[in-house]
C-alpha cells in the first residue's frame, strides 16, 4: 500500500516554507534597547572558539564558519584528518581517560564559545560540564532530532515533546547527553543544545532516505537513470538544513542572551517530500528520476534500526527567530546545487 504523507489541511506535497513567527517587530525575546546591545555584542571579535571535532562534516563547517567570521579557532582532534586552514590543532582522544584534560591544561583556559560536535555518550556531556562549566562564556552541544520517538511525533514537532527513545540507538544516547545538561542547569546554565534534522552540504554524501541515504553511488545511479528504491516512495516530509546554516546558527548562540539552558530543533526553510530531494538532483543532472517504492511496514520490520527515518520530520523555526539566533535561510534547491558541485570538484 502506498504511504500517504500527512499534510496540514489544505496543504500540498510541493515545497513549503516554514511558517514565519506571528509576533510583530522586533520579533525577538529582547525589547528594542537590549536588542541594540545584543547587535553590538555581535560586532565584537575575534572570539576564542574551541570546537570538539573540526575535521568532520558538521564540526568542519563550524570551524570554517568561525574562521570566516574572524574568530580564533582551536579544534580538539585525534589528528587522523586535516583541519580547516587556520585552525589550531589540540591533539587528544577524548575517549582516553585524562587525555583531553591534559591537552587542555597546555592551553589558555578560557573560551568564548565551546562547540561539542562529537559528544555521543552521557560521559561526554559530563566531561563538557566539568571541563568548561567555569571556563567558557557559552557551550553549544550538537544533538540530533533522532532523540524523539518517531511513533509519537507531532506536526510540527515542538522542542518540548516529551516522548524520547530510550533504547541503545544513536538518538537515545544523544538524549542521555541532553539530560546531563538539564541536570547541571542549577549550577551551569550557559549552554544550548541543537537538534538538527537531515544535514546536507559539502563534506557529506548525498541522500536523505533509505535505501539511498548518504549514498556514495547516488550520482552515478541518477546519471544512469537507474531506479531508486525509496521507503514509502519518498513521501515522508523533511526539512533538510544546509550545513553552513547549521554552523552559523550554532555560532550565533554565544551572542544571544536568550538561549541559556535552551534546546532548539534545527531545520531548513523548506518543507519537502523526501522524493523532492531526489527530483531536484535529477533535474540538476538533467536526468529522469525513476522510483521504486519500498513498502513502509515491511521495511520497518526488516530494519528497525532505521525507524527514525520513517516519519515526518517537520519543525517550526519560531523559537530560533525569537531567541535572536541566526535563522537558516538556504533554499533546498540552492543548497543541493552547492552540494552537488562540491562532489564534482572532488
Amino acid at each position: 500500500m502506498r504511504h500517504k504523507a500527512i499534510l496540514p489541511e489544505g496543504g500540498s506535497p510541493k515545497t513549503k516554507k516554514a511558517r514565519p513567527p506571528k509576533c510583530g517587530p522586533p520579533c525577538c525575546c529582547l525589547e528594542a534597547e537590549p536588542r541594540e546591545q545584543h547587535e553590538k555584542l555581535k560586532a565584537l571579535s575575534p572570539l576564542r572558539v574551541l570546537v570538539l571535532g573540526g575535521s568532520g562534516f558538521v564540526s568542519g563547517a563550524v570551524a570554517r564558519q568561525a574562521l570566516a567570521a574572524g574568530h580564533e579557532v582551536s579544534c580538539v582532534t585525534r589528528g587522523l584528518r586535516p583541519l580547516p586552514a587556520g585552525a589550531k590543532a589540540i591533539k587528544a582522544d577524548r575517549s582516553v581517560p585524562g587525555e583531553l584534560e591534559a591537552a587542555l591544561q597546555k592551553q589558555a583556559p578560557d573560551y568564548d564559545l565551546v562547540v561539542d560536535c562529537i559528544g555521543y555518550k552521557a560521559e561526554d556531556a559530563r566531561q563538557d560540564i566539568a571541563l568548561f562549566g567555569k571556563h567558557c562564556r557559552h557551550l553549544a552541544f550538537i544533538s540530533s532530532d533522532f532523540v524523539f520517538d518517531p511513533d509519537k511525533r507531532q506536526f510540527p514537532q515542538p522542542e518540548n515533546n516529551p516522548h524520547f527513545l530510550q533504547n541503545d540507538s544513536y538518538g537515545a544516547h544523544k538524549r542521555r547527553c541532553e539530560l546531563e545538561f538539564l541536570r547541571a542547569e542549577p549550577h551551569f546554565s550557559r549552554w544550548s543544545i541543537f537538534r538538527p534534522c537531515h544535514v546536507y552540504g559539502p563534506g557529506s554524501q548525498l541522500g536523505c532516505l533509505p535505501k539511498h541515504g548518504r549514498d556514495p553511488e547516488l550520482i552515478q545511479s541518477l546519471l544512469a537513470e537507474r531506479p531508486l528504491s525509496l521507503v514509502g516512495a519518498g513521501k515522508f516530509l523533511q526539512q533538510p538544513i544546509f550545513v553552513d546554516d547549521l554552523a552559523k546558527l550554532v555560532l550565533s548562540s554565544v551572542f544571544s542572551p536568550c538561549c541559556n539552558a535552551q534546546i532548539y530543533n534545527c531545520a531548513g526553510p523548506d518543507i519537502i517530500e523526501s522524493v523532492q530531494y531526489y527530483e531536484i538532483l535529477a533535474a540538476l543532472l538533467q536526468r529522469k528520476l525513476n522510483i521504486e517504492e519500498l513498502p513502509v511496514l515491511q521495511y520497518r520490520q526488516e530494519h528497525p534500526e532505521h525507524k527514525s527515518f520513517l516519519c515526518h520530520r517537520v519543525y517550526s523555526l519560531d523559537k530560533i527567530r525569537l531567541d535572536c539566533l541566526e535563522t537558516p535561510k538556504t533554499p533546498i534547491a540552492q543548497g543541493l546545487k552547492l552540494h552537488l558541485e562540491s562532489l564534482y570538484e572532488q
